[in-house]
């Protein structure tokens, strides 16, 4: 049993760390080198610019949330969506009426139950967006 909850934890752990060009760049070095001198000077800060190939745009910002593809024309087209959320605070008001057991010898009766408490909630919303043509970035945008 110990010998699985080991890997398991360590996988579990590994996906919880931030993920950095540094780290993207040393797990596909092959596809680093592929790139021009420019590009990997962008990928290395984390950034991107027009003409740039989905490999490079991977090392820089990570694996997209979701991907889009299309057609213009003759021409394919992609579109790559990066995910992220906020979290929304607010006070929530519960209360109710019912009936069960209730107090130190269960005894069943009414009983009420109100309260008023702290709620977080995570909302999704769209943190970036990157437009390719013929597998060439054509533009972007990132939320600040």
């Amino acid at each position: 049993m110990k010998y699985l909850l080991l890997p398991l934890l360590a996988a579990a752990l590994a996906s919880c760390a931030p993920s950095t060009p540094e780290a993207r760049i040393s797990a596909n070095p092959s596809s680093y080198w592929k790139l021009s001198d420019s590009h990997q000077e962008l990928v290395r800060q984390g950034r991107i610019e027009n003409g740039m190939p989905p490999e490079a745009v991977e090392l820089a910002w990570g694996r997209p949330s979701r991907r889009y593809d299309g057609q213009d024309g003759k021409t394919k087209t992609s579109r790559w969506d990066y995910a992220g959320s906020k979290a929304v605070y607010s006070t929530r008001y519960y209360g109710g009426y019912g009936y069960g057991p209730y107090g130190r010898y269960g005894r069943y009766g009414p009983r009420y139950a109100y309260g008023l408490g702290p709620e977080v909630d995570f909302v999704p919303y769209r943190r970036a967006s990157v437009w390719f043509r013929n597998d060439r970035v054509t533009k972007w945008e990132r939320s600040r």
